[in-house]
């Protein structure tokens, strides 16, 4: 499953889209500087995300949307087509 794979799925599960989570969880008081464990764990209890699509929206949160080029442009299931995640819904993404 590629990253933005997982975060379509968290907006298929949740009705939320990534960008929204952001919003939420500074709503929350979580920054940068908040321990990775303490957004998963908000994001499990409140949300009821398994611990992978968990992970995937923690990175957005902390980090945002740049991810590593590792699997970019690559084929097969783990492939991104770019390093910069879609947060505004999986129906609005240019590059689906």
């Amino acid at each position: 499953m590629s990253f933005q794979a997982y975060l379509d799925k968290v907006e298929t599960l949740t009705g939320l889209t990534p960008r929204q989570f952001i919003e939420l969880a500074k709503e929350q008081g979580f920054d940068q500087d908040t321990k990775s464990t303490v957004v998963l764990n908000w994001l499990k209890q409140d949300y009821a995300l398994g611990h992978g699509h968990a992970q995937a929206m923690v990175h957005v949160i902390l980090k945002g949307p740049k991810i590593g080029d590792k699997h970019v442009g690559k084929p097969g299931a783990h492939g991104d087509k770019s390093d910069t995640l879609w947060l505004d819904g999986k129906d609005t993404n240019p590059n689906p």
